[in-house]
């Protein structure tokens, strides 16, 4: 090779070495010192714009005006700082004489004065409420207050069916399951769960009360089929037409306490088990560990409705917060506000009789400078979930400072015995009673609010 060839050569590589390092500078931002004078594709090449990060900002509320009606009847002023009182339901109404939850205070005083009816409330969570935490505690006071047996909505399985006190749940192991997480079912029902099998059995039994006089109503949640489908119930046959999208079908009604079902048809979409008596109030269970609420998005709207018309709920609660939680440092919650509040609008949409209680995240903490304490973004959290609830016409409870506020999951993870976990998140069985017994002397006092409505003059 010539001597000319050569330095073509070398000219050729080292302009298109010093090309690839200029792209390299711009679009990696490699710096060295050459560079900071001259780059060749600098005019060409614009360097990537990073996108800001979008963090939203909710519209804090303000207090309303008085408005004055043309009859002289005052409308209410609304307090979106209420949020932040302990140990209060509250509808963000300034007056807070008047009861938040008045309907369901309402069909809680026909019991009370000896009227039959059932009340239903669905009570959805994370994994601070698995194996009926919580619930269960809530579900036995207003029992013990207004009357009704029955542990309400069994699971045909759950990752902690073992070890819930108020059901017992034992299964083949021929079951397939769909939920949240795995599985394209749009049919999910409100447990984030759907069940199919071709030849399994089922033993649900409720142990939430021990009356062994009262009749029990057991009746099988299914969903659709194209045809009748007979199955087994404690060793009789039984057809299921499941002609609605949701379906709620009576097994029986009488003093036992236990169901098995037998099923080989796959086609059968199954979800539970209810177990109520004739007249009371019942709380269902509906936990899903790890999510945060937005999952009740997937739910399908008309099969929802279809739950309504069969197995309507007076009062919805939903409780999430602590999987939000999961970075310490995390601070913005806002996009957690933009999704949550079009589902919470879907469910009011779906179950127009129901009333909806949003509770708040409970206390959780993380380990800063070698020392557990509340993580640094609760407040913010708590803030979003209110306004979530504000802006929706929502209730809202706020769990965090009505169980103690700062650092109180972990002045109940020392205790001894303690009441919540060492991994300062879950609060244990003694902590969930405790929790639980808070929501229904916060729910009593809301109701006496009504009660004492009733005596004022009109």
């Amino acid at each position: 090779m010539n001597s000319n060839r050569r330095v073509l050569f070398f000219v050729i590589g080292s302009v298109g070495l010093f090309i690839v390092f200029s792209w390299l500078s711009i679009y990696y931002k490699f710096k060295w010192s050459p560079f900071e004078r001259v780059n060749l594709v600098s005019e060409v090449v614009k360097a990537p714009v990073k996108p800001k990060r979008y963090v939203y900002h909710p519209p804090v509320p303000k207090k309303d005006t008085v408005h004055i009606k043309s009859d002289s009847v005052f409308a209410p002023v609304y307090d979106f700082e209420l949020y932040n009182t302990a140990k209060l339901i509250t509808n963000f109404n300034a007056d807070t004489n008047q009861p938040a939850l008045k309907k369901f205070a309402e069909k809680l005083h026909d019991l009370k004065s000896g009227k039959k009816r059932k009340i239903r409330v669905a009570y959805f969570g994370d994994s601070m409420i698995e194996g009926d935490l919580i619930s269960q505690t809530l579900r036995k006071e207003l029992q013990d207050s207004f009357g009704g047996c029955g542990v309400g909505f069994v699971p045909i399985n759950s990752p902690v069916a073992k070890y819930r006190i108020s059901a017992y749940t034992d299964c083949s192991e021929t079951w397939s399951e769909e939920n949240f997480r795995e599985g394209k079912s749009n049919r999910l029902f409100l447990s984030g769960h759907i069940f199919h099998t071709d030849d399994g059995w089922v033993q649900l039994r409720d142990q939430s009360f021990s009356n062994d006089s009262v009749l029990i109503e057991k009746s099988l949640l299914c969903g659709a089929t194209n045809n009748p489908v007979t199955i087994s119930a404690n060793n009789k046959p039984f057809t299921v037409k499941g002609e609605q999208l949701f379906n709620r079908i009576v097994l029986g009604n009488d003093k036992g306490r236990s169901v098995k079902l037998a099923v080989n048809n796959d086609k059968l979409p199954l979800y539970g088990v209810s177990f109520e008596s004739d007249s009371g109030v019942f709380v269902d269970n509906f936990p899903f560990r790890g999510v945060s609420g937005i999952e009740l998005g997937k739910l399908d709207s008309s099969f929802l409705r279809s739950v309504a018309a069969n197995n309507d709920y007076d009062l919805i609660v939903v409780q999430y917060g602590v999987n939000l939680l999961f970075r310490p440092n995390d601070t913005a919650f806002g996009w957690y506000g933009e999704i949550m509040r079009p589902v919470l609008r879907k469910i009011q949409h779906c179950f127009p009789n129901s009333e909806l209680l949003v509770i708040s995240t409970a206390d959780r903490a993380f380990r800063y400078n070698g020392e557990y304490k509340t993580a640094i973004g609760i407040d913010s959290l708590i803030r979003t979930q209110a306004q979530v609830a504000y802006e929706t016409g929502s209730e809202f409870y706020n769990q965090y400072a009505s169980m103690g506020g700062a650092n109180t999951i972990v002045e109940w993870g020392q205790l001894k015995p303690p009441m919540a976990n060492k991994d300062f998140i879950h609060p244990n069985f003694r902590g969930a009673q405790i929790l639980g017994q808070y929501l229904f002397e916060a729910m009593m006092r809301d109701y006496e609010k009504y009660v004492h409505s009733l005596k004022q003059p009109n």
